[in-house]
């Protein structure tokens, strides 16, 4: 019976087989005590049903193949669905996160807060360490819960205590990153609160995780578009606004960065389908956010902050202020521009390679493989947390107010002499965003 599928045997069919004594020998354990498979049967039978006039009943076999199987696996996932709950919840969870380690690092630096001053830096921005420190906090998602009437208010709070007791340091220091927070450090303006730095990870982040949860060109497209158009503001309104920038060069760069995206995405999704089998297709265009992110980012970031190599940026002394008015450097302009887009191609690599390396590791795979519907929550929870960390990593790699020595810039600058030391400058500073 484990044969048939839809027609059983009746009483005829075995009164057939039992006086056939052809099928009976051929059914008879050999000497070792193996019988026919299936297919020997069927046979068998098939020769007897030809001498003895029996019709032979449409069997159906069973077999259900791999393919099968894993069709069948792959429509009970699909049917399943993705707990939108919990994975808010992990979002929520993994964005609470990045601000606790702002909350640690600030907390565990208290007791070395230096004197507040107006053109210095908490953190000694000589070294990594003391630039990771300065973008982490900078990126802490607990500051878009500030209104801009308290943005205000630091800020004035600032202007009125330019000298202040060492005990007050540490809370100068924090009203200062609130206001630098919301604030663009060239224009005062206050910046929307999705492309603020410290908007990034719960802004951006979730964009991420459906670009790599994306199984459709469809879907990737969508989602690169959202992506990179996000990207592109935040790259405007985080730029060096001291050079200025027209409407038509701004549609042209967001434009042309777009279409990068949707290029490099449209292609490789079309390169992968077309390639492979549907269900591999499917697998593999999870991977195909990442080269697209790294390509389209870079060039989203190169293209909107371009204009600046044109224009160029001023450049200031050791104490910010601007040394030669009404001039600016192309030098450090383009320097800035390429420090960022290479930072901004650097970023990818946390965001898409660390969270499966954690997947992988034995009590989260150990904890996925007893509960496979969290796997998104807990992919969710991992990127945004990755995504946290790794921001502030890929951007503390070059300095936001950079230094670049007298003897590279433009011949303009490189015998003008300081008020301090009455000598000639050695080296110069400038602003080249983030």
């Amino acid at each position: 019976r484990r044969l048939c599928y839809g027609t059983p045997f009746n009483q005829d069919y075995l009164h057939s087989i039992a006086c056939n004594s052809s099928l009976s020998s051929a059914m008879m354990m050999s000497s070792r005590g193996a019988v026919l498979s299936s297919r020997a049967w069927l046979t068998a039978y098939q020769k007897s049903s030809a001498r003895t006039g029996s019709k032979l009943p449409q069997f159906s076999v069973r077999r259900k193949s791999a393919k099968s199987a894993q069709d069948q696996a792959t429509a009970q996932n699909d049917s399943a669905g993705v707990p939108i709950a919990k994975s808010l919840g992990a979002a929520a969870a993994g964005v609470l996160t990045v601000s606790l380690a702002a909350f640690v690092t600030e907390a565990a630096t208290a007791e070395s807060v230096p004197e507040y001053s107006p053109s210095g830096q908490r953190f000694d921005q000589s070294n990594f360490a003391g630039r990771f420190s300065r973008m982490l906090l900078a990126c802490d998602p607990k500051l878009l819960l500030y209104t801009e009437d308290q943005v205000r208010s630091y800020q004035k709070m600032l202007e009125e205590h330019q000298q202040c007791p060492p005990e007050k340091a540490r809370e100068l220091w924090e009203a200062r990153r609130i206001v630098e927070s919301a604030l663009h450090p060239d224009t005062g303006d206050v910046i929307p609160r999705p492309f603020r730095m410290s908007g990034y990870v719960p802004f951006n982040g979730p964009i991420c995780v459906a670009m790599v949860a994306s199984q459709s060109t469809a879907a990737l497209l969508f989602w690169s578009w959202v992506n990179q158009s996000q990207n592109a503001l935040v790259n405007y309104y985080n730029r060096n606004a001291s050079s200025p920038m027209t409407n038509e060069t701004l549609a042209i760069s967001y434009g042309a960065a777009v279409g990068s995206a949707l290029t490099v995405a449209f292609g490789l999704a079309t390169f992968i389908q077309k390639r492979y089998d549907p269900i591999s297709a499917k697998n593999m265009l999870r991977w195909v956010a990442f080269p697209s992110a790294v390509v389209a980012s870079s060039l989203n970031c190169y293209i909107v902050r371009s204009p600046e190599i044109d224009t160029g940026v001023p450049l200031m002394d050791q104490n910010g202020k601007d040394v030669l008015p009404g001039a600016t450097s192309q030098v450090a302009a383009s320097r800035g521009v390429y420090s960022t887009t290479a930072s901004r191609a650097i970023l990818q690599a946390p965001v898409y390679f660390l969270p499966p390396v954690l997947m992988a590791a034995g009590p989260i795979k150990s904890f996925l493989t007893r509960s496979p519907a969290m796997a998104v929550p807990v992919t969710t929870y991992l990127l945004l947390v990755s995504f946290g960390c790794g921001l502030p990593s890929t951007v503390a790699i070059f300095p936001q107010i950079s230094s670049i020595a007298a003897a590279d810039v433009e011949p303009q600058y490189q015998q003008l002499v300081s008020e301090e030391t009455g000598k000639t400058h050695e080296a110069f500073y400038y602003n080249k965003g983030l």
